[in-house]
């Protein structure tokens, strides 16, 4: 398989036999099941649940993750598929990042033995569908503000709350839910629990219409009086650290996803000036779109080093959080930046679903503001620059 014209500088023959294979694999699947269809199913905000058993068999669900039918590949295995499916569409990566990152992982860190042995397999198979319910109506960036409550009567927990902008909820089997839990002691502290999805008092209505994410499904959670066993209790690692732990798998994720929108964005700016006539000759031999062209690819190619270095540090287990948050804000600023100068290379026609770059950076609006805004990055790294936290 031929390189990207992005790869200026053969990132690619740094990627060993087994990371190449890995792209190849997710790539094939997206030119073959995504690209003629993701109009369509953009158009329509359907997400394509009939592709979800053929993401399971290339082992893309909970993917970084060891046993439990898990594919347990590298981080930059994973990084490299994220960025493949991410060319594809923001929102097909987002379904594998939630199942994945944030449900699956939430229960390979904290859950107990029996409850990965429940839940894992199904989930790595695709058999059986999670979503992670943190973010609040009125709790986004600082969750420690969450309202949502779990209180424990004799031998179960008792529910009640609301999340909001919660991936796959309404075409889920199980939430993760996080919950102040206040224990018959009275003292409170952020717990997880597993919620089966059809349990009473558990509602789940996706959020519509929508101008980004639209192949995805996104949702509002209402939890009311919903009593669970206490064995649905997440019992390692309390407090935001089991959240946050989550939230880190998903935004290394991301380092890489966001780069796969916008090398599609390149790409498809670049055959487009190739062909397209104006003044006797293509776009490309203009010296205002070479310029353009080599900005987006040069940023491209940047981002792409960044999240090599903190998927190699990943897999060498010498990443710092800060390290992740450097390479969400930056990869997600330069993403959208070049979409939307890839669509100014298409003129009127870049604004209709016949080429991808206006999809994407609709999608990547989403992408840089969940899992952390760009606010939040700048105040992660602000603090580690500083030492002084700035959040207040």
């Amino acid at each position: 398989m031929t390189a990207a014209a992005t790869d200026l500088l053969n990132v690619d023959a740094d990627l060993g036999p087994e990371e190449l294979e890995t792209r190849d694999g997710v790539r094939e699947f997206v030119d073959r099941r995504i690209r003629p269809n993701i109009a369509g199913w953009y158009a329509d905000a359907v997400f394509p649940q009939e592709i979800v058993p053929e993401m399971a068999q290339l082992g893309l669900l909970g993917m970084h993750i060891q046993g439990y039918g898990c594919a347990g590949k590298s981080a930059v295995q994973y990084g490299i598929a994220m960025q493949e499916l991410e060319a594809g569409d923001s929102g097909l990566r987002t379904f594998v990042s939630v199942q994945g990152s944030l449900a699956m992982s939430a229960i390979a860190k904290h859950g107990s033995e029996e409850q990965k042995q429940r839940w894992l397999p199904g989930m790595a198979a695709g058999e059986i569908i999670g979503c992670f319910g943190l973010t609040e109506p009125t709790a986004g960036s600082d969750p420690s503000t969450m309202a949502t409550t779990a209180v424990r009567e004799g031998d179960e927990w008792v529910l009640n709350g609301a999340k909001r902008w919660i991936g796959l909820a309404s075409i889920a089997h199980v939430a993760v839910i996080w919950a102040k839990a206040v224990d018959e002691s009275g003292k409170a502290r952020v717990r997880g629990f597993l919620v089966p999805t059809g349990t009473p008092g558990f509602t789940a209505v996706p959020i519509e219409p929508k101008l980004s994410m639209r192949a995805s499904v996104q949702c509002d959670i209402t939890l009311e009086d919903v009593r669970l066993p206490a064995d649905a209790l997440l019992p390692e690692n309390p407090g935001l650290r089991g959240p946050f732990s989550c939230l880190n798998e998903a935004r290394y994720g991301i380092v890489w996803g966001a780069l796969g929108a916008a090398r599609d964005s390149f790409e498809a700016a670049l055959a487009y000036a190739q062909q397209r006539i104006q003044f006797d000759k293509p776009l490309a031999a203009y010296q205002l779109s070479q310029q353009k062209l080599v900005n987006m690819a040069l940023e491209i190619q940047k981002g792409q080093l960044l999240a090599l270095r903190i998927g190699r540090l990943k897999d060498e287990d010498r990443l710092e959080n800060h390290m992740i948050s450097a390479g969400k804000l930056n990869n997600c600023r330069v993403a959208i930046e070049v979409c939307r100068e890839a669509r100014t290379m298409l003129g009127g026609n870049g604004v209709t679903l016949d080429h991808s770059p206006l999809r994407h950076a609709n999608n990547l609006e989403s992408v840089r503001t969940y899992e952390g805004t760009d606010e939040v990055h700048t105040l992660i790294l602000g603090q580690h620059l500083t030492g002084h936290a700035a959040f207040r």
